[in-house]
């Protein structure tokens, strides 16, 4: 497989982590390269180990999963996304929001971001593709844009500070309603 193949593979398995990046950068209120890094960490090494454990598995379970996790998706973006909208339109503000630096929260989201990745690796187990090199330039390419992510979302939060919230949420239910009708359609959608 070549290098662009690769790379490609990686920019078009990176942008639903990204967009779920520039949604935490829109939540988070004192932007430090720290949280921007626990969050392109999350992200960029949940779709790095997912291709490795999906060419581990290898084509048992491949149906199976390829079967549900777009539902699995669609469920933990629209039920994260549904939370966030649902805390913006709530006059109390003495509601804990969703804080998008949370262990949990952002294991949810890298599991959700990460399913494709999942499926590439079962893909290259049926190749005999080596899964070292494109696990390592998945990881990295949205280890970056996940950090950039951060930083985009953060700024555009500013000018928009009373919609952040139901924005993130809109964002993470058109991700999860995106990759659920892709795979129901079985057509990617732009």
């Amino acid at each position: 497989m070549t290098l662009i193949t690769i790379l490609s593979i990686a920019l078009g398995l990176a942008a639903d982590a990204f967009a779920v990046s520039i949604c935490s950068g829109l939540a988070i209120r004192r932007i430090k390269i720290n949280k921007a890094l626990k969050i392109a960490l999350f992200f960029g090494g949940f779709q790095a180990l997912m291709p490795l454990i999906g060419w581990i598995i290898g084509l048992s379970f491949r149906v199976f999963l390829t079967e549900i996790d777009h539902w699995i998706a669609f469920g933990l973006l629209s039920f994260l996304g549904g939370k966030m909208i649902y805390e913006a339109i709530q006059e109390d503000d003495s509601e804990v929001k969703v804080n998008p630096l949370d262990t949990y929260v952002l294991i949810s989201l890298a599991i959700a971001t990460s399913l494709d990745a999942f499926a590439v690796g079962l893909g290259f187990s049926v190749l005999n593709a080596g899964i070292v090199p494109a696990a390592t330039a998945i990881g990295v390419v949205t280890f970056f844009l996940c950090f950039m992510g951060v930083f985009i979302g953060h700024q555009f939060g500013t000018w928009f500070e009373s919609k952040v919230e139901i924005i993130g949420g809109v964002i993470l239910i058109g991700i999860g309603s995106k990759i659920l009708l892709e795979h129901l359609l079985a057509v990617p959608i732009s």
